[in-house]
């Protein structure tokens, strides 16, 4: 009924509907259609913003929403062709103010409060143990890696073949992985001594360039690859007895190159 009157109102003077009602609803529309189509009626509206409009055959239609919590809800007069629409603006009233909350605060049942338990308070200390751990590891292996770093040739090749010696690799069955790191053992240590690529040459290879800074030892280097080589390569089957030879003839060179230069 109060919808019918605003339209009354408004079309008494001019070509304009309302549909919608009196009370303001922040979370509903209210449309206008105008006839003819083509009347700009933008910017005669307070307390609401347009939101979309559309032609129909003979009318354009508005839809206005409501701007929240706004002083003034109203359709200001418009003029068209020389002849004023709407005499009066029409206003509208705002919506209901909520009832302020009374009584205490509900902060829920204390009996239903999510309660921590002792084993979540294990895994956390868990947890930075291992966290822990892990940057100890970190932090020992980088300290350990740039103390190497600046160790002579000799005594880096030690460290390395110490290390070596502790994987136990023979032990495991990997004779042919223990072969090529005692043998990369040796050849950087060339490498770092006398500035060959050592680890990125052949056998042969390797050789020729070492005769040429490391004459004195050169036969014993030779032996200790070639028999290296039988095991690597060639698929001889290893024995423990063989690697602790290996591993001899390896620190013989190193420890004999050593004194020699």
């Amino acid at each position: 009924m109060i919808a019918l009157l605003l339209a009354a109102i408004l079309y008494r003077e001019g070509p304009i509907e309302i549909s919608g009602d009196r009370q303001v609803d922040p979370a509903g529309s209210l449309y206008i259609t105008v006839k003819p189509k083509g009347v700009d009626i933008r910017n005669r509206f307070r307390g609401f913003r347009l939101a979309e409009d559309y032609d129909d055959e003979d009318s354009t239609q508005w839809r206005l929403e409501p701007e929240p919590c706004a002083p003034h809800y109203e359709i200001a007069p418009f003029e068209f062709e020389g002849k004023v629409y709407g005499q009066g603006a029409v206003q509208f009233d705002p919506p209901p103010k909520r009832k302020p909350v009374e009584g205490p605060m509900d902060v829920g049942d204390p009996g239903t409060e999510s309660q921590t338990h002792w084993w979540e308070y294990a895994l956390a200390a868990l947890a930075a143990l291992v966290l822990g751990y892990l940057v100890w590891r970190l932090f020992h292996f980088t300290f350990r890696r740039v103390r190497e770093h600046f160790l002579s040739p000799i005594e880096r090749a030690r460290v390395e073949l110490e290390r070596l010696l502790k994987a136990d690799l023979p032990g495991k069955g990997r004779y042919k992985d223990f072969y090529v790191e005692l043998t990369m053992v040796v050849r950087r240590y060339i490498q770092r001594k006398y500035g060959i690529k050592a680890p990125h040459l052949t056998t042969g290879e390797f050789l020729n360039a070492a005769r040429t800074v490391c004459a004195d030892s050169a036969a014993q280097l030779r032996d200790f690859l070639e028999s290296a080589d039988l095991v690597k390569f060639a698929g001889l089957a290893a024995t423990p007895e063989m690697a602790s030879e290996a591993v001899g003839c390896a620190k013989n060179y190193l420890e004999g190159d050593n004194v020699v230069r």
